[in-house]
């Protein structure tokens, strides 16, 4: 497969922010970068056959979409985990059931399981 497209999310702490990804959302880690000090410079995730980059910088910022299999397990993962929901799971006229949350810098997460 030949990815074009890549999500990224910005983070003032990296090191949390992976710590977190990893644990409230299931994400793998695939690659990081360090700079010099030992601070991450880049990261890449794994979530099934996909990857999100992050790196330091200001959070916010357009949202991420990522599909998902079960909602409602994944709704509870993340809650138990610390996300802070923004929208109940809610089944769309579309067929995809979905809900979004803000990890704990602030970006916004999308999840559901409508697959373009």
């Amino acid at each position: 497969m030949r990815r074009t497209v890549y999500a990224q999310a910005r983070y003032q702490d990296c090191r949390a922010a992976l710590d977190f990804l990893t644990s409230a959302f299931g994400f793998q880690v695939h690659e990081v970068s360090k700079n010099e000090e030992g601070a991450i410079k880049h990261a890449e995730l794994l979530i099934d056959d996909d990857i999100i980059m992050i790196g330091p910088g200001a959070p916010g910022g357009p949202g991420v979409y990522v599909a998902v299999d079960d909602a409602d397990a994944h709704h509870d993962r993340a809650e138990a985990a610390g996300a802070r929901i923004t929208m109940a799971l809610v089944d769309q006229s579309y067929g995809s059931r979905e809900y979004a949350c803000a990890d704990p810098e602030g970006n916004t997460w999308y999840f559901g399981t409508y697959r373009p």
